[in-house]
């Protein structure tokens, strides 16, 4: 069932605005970027479950205008066309950058480094994501990808923020606590995207001035106006007062934490690359943050997307260039700091270009484009295939999907961050797509035998049934306080392989958060239980 908040968050959303306030949390400055705490994001309360689980971290980069995927990996057997459609900004075939075992499609040459890290199985390519029934409005189809909604609806919570809300009911009562002591998740900017935005509330707020944030959070002594605007009010003060204590645990980690790859360009050369390197000096720094986001701006390219004497060069290629750039110092900055099998990146635009080119030598808004996800931990190669393009543009002006963004969200949720439900979350049941490799949290690759577990009802009033999926394993299931120590023994036993049940009493435990902790052959996961 869909959300049926939506109004009403909408609403808050539409009152931080207005109060000055974008959705997030109080961002402070470190080394002339912004960052946001973003503690309270349903996402990331979910997400935030989801480290403890699998000790994962995902790094979202946002290629904001719509990125022009023919441009970027370009499908060679289809050369002619492109050549009839798009004669101002082709890249010359031979000109693309070939990829270890593949035929057919290259990488723009602006992209080595990208070329480099596919050939050493660090890249997984999904050809032609979307969704179907395209808006072409770059506000509108941000929206779409951020909620997960499709084009014919809106929906008031992002479809990261959801994860929360069936992971961690309660959250942030009790946070942080010593299960989860960071931030649950870190975005690099000013304001935070909606994919955030939780089914109860927003994220946080995002402020530039954090003096002004302060006085929020601070100055209590003045009651709150009985109406709507004072609800929110409190509702800021009470988000503002529970991430200030995060601030110092960034700030440490910012300080500690060392940059240990020589490949990083010179500060201020490389927007990306900036961000990239303050999430890679948090991550050495000790942060267990499993969720970052970062962005670069630039690829509305409607004119001089190339220069008029080289298609090789220009606007679009020095954004491709600095993603690659930055990207491969920052997988380069993870492998020093052994961390190569728990941190992944992934590139999302809103939509992709039109398939012609315009007299401007630039492109328009299109439908699909090819998404990357880079990491040690992906299957390497290409997902789906080449676009076919039309011999005229009157049948179709726009590349066909063959992927729903919304299969990509569902491999994320599942197979990396070892979320199970990701139809939940989506409203919908979307396929995986094999982009990760085996799983080593709560369950492993689909198709292949795994363990995973969750419990009903949850908030819990008297009892509660935990189901359990396991091979042939000693299993014990453990009660756990709000502060990680051990309460009682809920299970122990050897089991054989399949699906079990046991039940949990309460037993005049009093109100407050739980958690459970499954371990089967060494291996546990941990489960938030909200006791009413």
């Amino acid at each position: 069932m869909k959300n049926h908040t939506q109004y009403s968050n909408q609403s808050r959303r539409k009152f931080l605005k207005t109060a000055g306030m974008a959705a997030a949390i109080t961002p402070f400055a470190y080394n002339g970027m912004t960052i946001n705490p973003l503690s309270n994001s349903s996402i990331f309360k979910k997400l935030g479950g989801a480290v403890h689980i699998s000790n994962k971290i995902m790094v979202f980069i946002e290629l904001n205008g719509g990125n022009d995927g023919l441009n970027t990996f370009i499908p060679i057997d289809q050369y002619n066309r492109l050549s009839v459609h798009r004669p101002r900004v082709l890249v010359p075939e031979n000109r693309v950058l070939p990829l270890s075992g593949v035929s057919g499609a290259g990488l723009h040459p602006a992209m080595t480094h990208i070329r480099e890290m596919f050939d050493n199985g660090m890249v997984s390519i999904v050809q032609n994501v979307g969704y179907p029934d395209q808006d072409y409005s770059h506000f509108r189809s941000m929206d779409i990808w951020m909620t997960g909604a499709n084009s014919n609806e809106v929906l008031g919570s992002g479809w990261l923020g959801r994860m929360l809300d069936q992971e961690h009911p309660g959250y942030p009562d009790g946070y942080p606590n010593t299960a989860a002591p960071d931030p649950l998740a870190i975005n690099i900017g000013t304001v935070s995207p909606i994919s955030l935005m939780g089914n109860a509330f927003p994220m946080g707020i995002s402020i530039g001035n954090v003096n002004e944030a302060y006085s929020l959070i601070n100055d209590f002594a003045e009651p709150v106006p009985n109406s709507p605007y004072g609800d929110e009010l409190a509702y800021i003060r009470a988000v503002m007062q529970n991430t200030k204590v995060y601030f110092d645990v960034i700030k440490e980690a910012a300080a500690i934490g060392q940059n240990l790859t020589g490949l990083y360009p010179a500060e201020g050369e490389n927007t990306l690359a900036d961000q990239l390197r303050i999430v890679g000096k948090l991550i050495n720094g000790g942060l267990q943050t499993p969720v970052y986001m970062v962005s670069i701006n630039g690829f509305d390219t409607h004119s001089e997307q190339v220069d008029q004497d080289d298609p090789t060069a220009g606007q679009h290629a020095e954004l491709l260039g600095k993603i690659s750039e930055a990207v491969y110092a920052f997988m380069d900055d993870v492998r020093l700091m052994g961390k190569s099998d728990a941190v992944c990146a992934m590139t999302y635009s809103e939509f992709g270009r039109t398939i012609g080119d315009n007299l401007s030598r630039g492109t328009d808004h299109g439908a699909a484009a090819p998404l990357f996800v880079f990491g040690k931990s992906v299957i390497p190669g290409i997902i789906g295939a080449n676009p076919v393009i039309p011999a005229s543009l009157n049948t179709s002006a726009d590349i066909t999907m063959q992927h729903d963004f919304r299969q990509v969200y569902a491999s994320v949720i599942q197979d990396w961050f070892d979320v199970n439900n990701p139809g939940e979350l989506l409203y919908d049941n979307y396929s995986t797509l094999p982009i990760f490799k085996m799983s080593s949290g709560t369950k492993e690759s689909p198709g292949r035998p795994g363990w995973q577990t969750g419990s009903y009802p949850n908030p819990v009033r008297s009892t509660a049934t935990i189901t359990f999926t396991v091979p042939a394993a000693q299993v014990s299931i453990l009660l756990l306080d709000s502060q990680g120590r051990q309460i009682r023994k809920i299970a122990e036993g050897n089991y054989a392989a399949g699906t079990h049940q046991t039940v949990f009493e309460r037993d005049g435990l009093p109100a407050g958060n739980y958690f459970y902790n499954l371990r089967v052959n060494g291996m546990s996961v941990t489960r938030k239980l909200l006791l009413l």
